[in-house]
């Protein structure tokens, strides 16, 4: 059986697509003060280049956050200290109140197996094998699904534009919609914070659009941080922005004031 493994997390070369979602301790994240990430002080080095410095970053349980910025900002590197990929030099990290990301492994943060795609499979079986059961593949495929387990991949597949594709084999998708089906196997596992990291690269405008009208319909239900250069994109969904540069919060805002802000012209939106 061929395997395709989608990381939670990848380097920007390897997919051009990254994300997480995050269900530690099941659904007990405590975000009853809000906040469902809570970035303070992060700083990385590498090899003595600073690639974040004294970053601080806050996200609210539901929200939709844009992160824009030149390549260098240190948006990569802000999503693998998220996923655990890297450990900060200094600094901390906090999914809702309790739980320290920079205590945990990539697998603990990730809970193993979330992402996972199955080339040879369906578009219907990448999601089963998804959701909160035996990890085991052919255990899970033996396993009798429920009505109420059928109703929920339903529900996903015609949420992420695949519903007339539930048959088909997941190598035989176009490009975008293997995206949107790396989304519909996170939302399988009930994802309280939604990483997503160039989503719409290599995207037709079509594509382009339905993932911004995903985004949009995935926000409240979720936690969602997108990382993306397509402007055009993220002024379609953008509610708040946050420009990075240097490994640090530039500004911070709507859209249309990030925009006007000179220093954001000077060092991103005016090369």
């Amino acid at each position: 059986m061929s395997q395709d493994a989608a990381a939670l997390h990848s380097d920007a070369g390897t997919s051009g697509f990254a994300q997480a979602g995050m269900r530690l301790a099941g659904h007990d994240v405590d975000t009853t003060h809000g906040p469902i990430l809570y970035l303070d002080g992060i700083s990385v080095s590498f090899d003595g280049f600073r690639a974040l410095n004294d970053l601080s970053l806050t996200i609210d349980d539901g929200e939709l956050r844009c992160i824009i910025g030149p390549n260098g900002a240190g948006k990569t590197t802000m999503m693998d200290v998220i996923t655990g990929k890297t450990r900060p030099d200094s600094g901390t990290a906090f999914f809702g109140q309790t739980i320290d990301l920079t205590e945990l492994t990539e697998p603990e943060i990730a809970h193993a197996g979330i992402g996972r795609k199955f080339e040879q499979h369906t578009v219907f079986e990448n999601l089963e094998l998804a959701m909160k059961a035996d990890k085991r593949v052919r255990a899970t495929l033996r396993a009798r699904l429920t009505t109420a387990a059928r109703d929920r991949i339903a529900e996903t597949l015609a949420l992420i534009h695949l519903a007339g594709e539930a048959d088909r084999r997941a190598g035989l998708l176009s490009h975008g919609q293997k995206q949107w089906l790396e989304i519909g196997m996170l939302l399988m596992q009930e994802p309280r914070l939604l990483l997503l990291d160039e989503p719409v690269a290599g995207m037709t405008d079509e594509e382009t659009v339905r993932t911004a009208e995903l985004c949009l319909t995935l926000a409240g239900r979720h936690s969602i941080v997108v990382v993306e250069h397509d402007m055009d994109f993220i002024a379609r969904i953008a509610r708040k922005v946050t420009v990075l540069h240097e490994g640090s919060v530039l500004a911070e805002g709507p859209m249309d004031a990030v925009q006007a802000d000179p220093r954001v012209i000077e060092v991103y939106l005016g090369r």
